[in-house]
Order: C-alpha cells, then structure tokens, then sequence
C-alpha cells in the first residue's frame, strides 16, 4: 500500500504562482508513472501533467508553457510548478503514481484562482 501526501495548494491572484508537492510512502514495487490530475467543479477529472520514471513528461495543451512536473525518485516525490496561473486553472487537484499492480491517488489539494 502506498500512501501519498501532497501539499502546496490554496488560493492566488491570477498571474501568480504555486508550487505543489506530493511525498509517496515506500512501495514495495517500483513507481512507474508520477502524475497531476485535476476536477473542477462539475467537471470530469482530467490530467494536467504526468512524467515516467526516467524523466519524459506530458502537459495537457491548457497547461504547456505554465506548468512544469519534476520528480526525484529517490525521494519518491513528484512536484507541480504552476505558474502564470488563470482563474481557469482553479480545480482540486490530485497526485497519481502508478505501479505494476495498481494506481494509487492522493486526497487532493484545492487551488484556487482568483482576485
């Protein structure tokens, strides 16, 4: 069982920029995939961005150019730069690992965009 624990979220003018974080618990097999997921109100979950273990990434279209995805997999830890953020971007959003065996989705974080 893998436990993830993200961070970062809240509420920020449009232009600006938040950081997201999200810490797994050691997995007994190796995380394949790290990824951002967001929902925003009545709306389906989407992605916004995901990265392999050996560093190749993948942006939704809204997203490129803002938004940037690391991840140490040391740490087991996958990071979300948002930057330039528009009132558009406000969602909860959720940090999604994937392993052999199953996927794994953290509790969410609400970011929220607004003046």
């Amino acid at each position: 069982q893998v436990q993830l624990v993200e961070s970062g979220g809240g509420l920020v003018q449009p232009g600006g920029s938040l950081r997201l974080s999200c810490a797994a618990s050691r997995s007994s097999f190796a995380i394949n995939r790290m990824g951002w997921y967001r929902q925003a109100p009545g709306k389906q979950r989407e992605v916004v961005a995901t990265i392999t273990r050996g560093g190749s990434t993948n942006y939704a279209d809204s997203v490129k150019g803002r938004f940037t995805i690391s991840r140490d997999n040391a740490e087991n830890t996958v990071n979300l730069q948002m930057n330039s953020l528009k009132p558009e971007d406000t969602a909860v959003y959720y940090c999604k690992v994937s392993t052999v065996i199953r996927d794994y989705w953290g509790q969410g974080t609400q970011i929220t965009v607004s003046s």
